[in-house]
């Protein structure tokens, strides 16, 4: 439930702050009584889709760390956090990164890692995955996460995000006016858009942005394969990941929250909307590598 609150909250400031933008700057004026302005349109799209990727971007540390309760490690308190702690500083300096934070929060075997950049980066680990899991399949699965944020992957989901996002608002405001252009063709004393207009707006916007995420999910598979394999890399062994997928393919991955889902370690079912593709898959790609 703190969870979804949070999501649903963070959702609702960024739409706020983005129309405020959008007014200031003028590009929500995009319908006038000529017609409709594509070029400030797509501005105004632009804005939505990108202003709401980054701005998620910019607040993912935050926002990890409230929604799961992630402690972050300031002082290793015993034996296994001081291992952790330095088991990643040893996997950061192999892939040419500065130190991550490192983060322990409560819930069934999982890890992930988020950040704006590779400079300001968390990777975090549930106590779930630290308890039934050996130290060597445990930096297997930091490793992976290290590999993310090696890839930038963080980044580069937020790009292709925006993208999408831009298409998905400037498509279905261009198909809401069509349809409502349609419908009063021969009402020449109306001003503005009609209900045609939003009714077809907000349709195609949830429609449009079923067939982005298809598109998103994709291209975070594939980015899981690539963490998998930059694991393989940093350990210098295919092994240990290979056991740690077959580990968590036996069980039932801790959830995630939404915007941190696509860096996880979770396995998820092979279909469009899945961010992770089948353990079985990952397994078979590791084995395949040289």
């Amino acid at each position: 439930m703190k969870r979804t609150i949070l999501f649903l909250a963070t959702n609702l400031a960024i739409m706020l702050v983005l129309s405020i933008s959008a007014r200031i700057l003028g590009v929500d004026r995009f319908l006038t009584a000529n017609g409709m302005n594509f070029g400030m349109l797509l501005a105004f799209s632009a804005l939505i889709g990108f202003g709401g990727s980054f701005i998620s971007l910019l607040m993912s540390k935050t926002m990890a760390k409230w929604s799961t309760g992630a402690q972050v490690i300031e002082q290793p308190r015993n034996a296994d956090e001081a291992w952790l702690v330095d088991t990643v500083r040893v996997l950061a300096q192999r892939a040419n990164l500065p130190m991550p934070e490192v983060a322990i929060y409560e819930g069934a075997p999982n890890a992930f890692a988020t950040g704006p950049s590779k400079s300001n980066s968390l990777v975090a680990v549930s106590t779930g995955l630290l308890q039934t899991m050996r130290k060597r399949e445990v930096e297997a699965v930091l490793a992976h996460e290290v590999a993310h944020i090696a890839n930038g992957d963080m980044v580069t989901l937020t790009l292709i995000q925006g993208v999408v996002n831009t298409f998905v608002v400037f498509l279905s405001r261009v198909v809401g006016y069509l349809v409502d252009s349609f419908l009063r063709k021969n009402d020449e004393e109306s001003s503005g858009p009609g209900i045609g207009y939003y009714v077809a707006s907000i349709i195609c916007e949830i429609v449009f942005g079923i067939l982005a995420s298809i598109i998103v999910m994709y291209f975070s598979r594939q980015r899981e394969f690539r963490a998998d394999a930059g694991a393989a890399k940093l350990l210098g062994n295919k092994a240990p990941m290979i056991d740690a997928l077959q580990v968590l393919g036996g069980r039932e991955p801790g959830e995630l929250p939404k915007n941190m889902a696509a860096s996880g370690i979770t396995g998820g079912m092979a279909s469009l909307f899945s961010s992770h593709p089948p353990m079985e898959a990952r397994i078979e790609a590791l084995k395949q590598l040289s």
